[in-house]
């Protein structure tokens, strides 16, 4: 009997040697004779008990050589076959077709718009400057002149955290204290960032929103300075399609102040764009800069009304809904 089962075991070796596959299927065939749960090598070894003791070892020897044996030859056809059909895809594809196209992403419309204005400012020499979002009071109101009693001041107005005296930035007049603390004039900065205000939101309101502020230091600074620049940036911006005007206005941080109002010709409604004017000098007296020697303009707008006014969006949350059909519109944006 432990003959038979040798010469079984030396015929399986032989089926090994010469087995081949044409294909999947074969393969899978070959794998279950061989390889699977019930497979002849396995029932080869079940008849170990029908070997005498002393030829024991030598019967388990012999079965696991097959199964390793088996196994190798597997592996071989299997990648065989992969190279076989990898070859095949190769072969019936036209390289002469032209490729998939790559869908690309598009910049966000206040990521264009807000690059666009940094970049005409950078022109005349105004650098950009960052600042915290989490923001003290003093930073944010009062070295800006801002009176304790400002309606800016309230719960209803800003975002306050637990922290006393910490809120969520409203403007980024912040980076500009922090500049003038820092830095000794002439200082020549732009403040892009993301700003916050406790508002109802509507089709132009919202609770947060970009702004860049500038702001101008030096000896000699005039208001026609300002006006010149502001001049500058919006012919800039917006070619000759609309017309502007300065209107006086009053801002705790400014002296004097005046708004920017825009409309496009042919048009008989005005839009305000943006605030501005002459530093305070109680402002730069905060930030230990010597009023009597020195001098500055200072201005601030949304980059988000900019946006709805370049390419005529009537909804400001559109902006932040993140609907793929009207981000897409902006794909070749600038």
């Amino acid at each position: 009997m432990a003959t038979a089962l040798f010469d079984r075991a030396t015929n399986i070796a032989s089926e090994l040697e010469q087995a081949t596959i044409a294909d999947a299927a074969a393969l899978e065939l070959f794998r279950i004779r061989y390889l699977g749960s019930k497979n002849i090598i396995k029932d080869l070894f079940a008849e170990m008990k029908l070997v005498p003791n002393e030829r024991k070892k030598e019967f388990g020897q012999v079965v696991n050589a097959l199964k390793q044996q088996a196994e190798e030859k597997y592996e071989i056809f299997k990648q065989a076959l992969s190279l076989s059909d990898t070859g095949t895809k190769q072969q019936s594809q036209d390289l002469t077709m032209p490729g998939f196209p790559v869908p690309l992403g598009s910049r966000h419309p206040v990521s264009v718009i807000r690059k666009k204005v940094i970049d005409i400012f950078g022109r005349i020499g105004f650098q950009v400057a960052e600042g915290p979002e989490i923001e003290d009071e003093w930073h944010n109101f009062t070295a800006l002149n801002i009176p304790e009693d400002h309606p800016a001041r309230d719960m209803t107005d800003s975002f306050y955290i637990e922290m006393p005296g910490v809120i969520l930035r409203s403007q980024t007049s912040n980076v500009q204290i922090r500049v003038m603390e820092t830095q000794k004039p002439p200082i020549r900065i732009i403040a892009p960032g993301r700003v916050y205000r406790n508002e109802t939101i509507t089709y132009k309101h919202h609770v947060f929103f970009h702004q860049l502020e500038g702001l101008y230091v030096d000896k000699n600074v005039s208001f026609a300075d300002l006006k010149q620049t502001m001049y500058y940036f919006f012919k800039e911006f917006f070619g000759d399609a609309f017309e502007w005007r300065f209107r006086p206005s009053f801002f705790p941080f400014t002296e004097v102040s005046a708004e920017l109002d825009i409309r496009k010709k042919g048009t008989t409604q005005w839009m305000e764009i943006l605030g501005c004017g002459m530093v305070h000098p109680k402002v730069l007296e905060n930030c230990n800069i010597d009023p009597e020697v020195y001098s500055g303009y200072a201005w601030g707008m949304g980059i988000e009304r900019l946006v709805l006014l370049k390419y005529g969006i009537p909804d400001i949350r559109l902006l932040t809904e993140n609907d793929v059909r009207f981000l897409e519109q902006f794909e070749a944006a600038w």
